[in-house]
């Protein structure tokens, strides 16, 4: 295993975790209380894209998993690896943006958000001729 494979199995683990983290959103954040004086459109927006992100990351680690060597020797690999970073980045930015970084929850998500950015970046770099 290189050390750019390396990189996309941590991505892995990584997106897996944040994919298990979402599933339970509705428990950690007692959604059927707190979202429960939203209006109804707004309650199903934030529950529908809580599952689709849920989801994407059960696909981000899938791919880093079983497709680490395509994601680093085709140019849609090289584009699937830039598209990942750059999600982490502007995360990151719009962490700062609507929550900024008082809180020590706060902190705790932008060292993450901090985190997935290079397990991506670095093996998109390497991996440019």
């Amino acid at each position: 295993m290189t050390l750019s494979q390396s990189f996309l199995s941590a991505g892995g683990v990584f997106h897996l975790a944040l994919a298990v983290f979402h599933l339970f959103f509705w428990r950690i954040f007692r959604w059927k209380e707190d979202l429960a004086s939203l209006t109804h459109i707004n309650r199903a927006a934030m529950q529908i894209l809580n599952i689709c992100l849920a989801l994407l990351f059960f696909v981000m680690m899938y791919i880093s998993f079983f497709h680490a060597a395509e994601l680093l020797v085709t140019s849609l690999g090289s584009t699937i690896l830039a598209s990942i970073a750059l999600f982490w980045v502007l995360r990151l930015i719009l962490q700062f943006v609507f929550f900024g970084a008082r809180h020590r929850i706060s902190i705790l998500f932008v060292v993450v958000f901090t985190i997935g950015a290079p397990l991506y970046l670095i093996p998109f770099l390497w991996s440019l001729p």
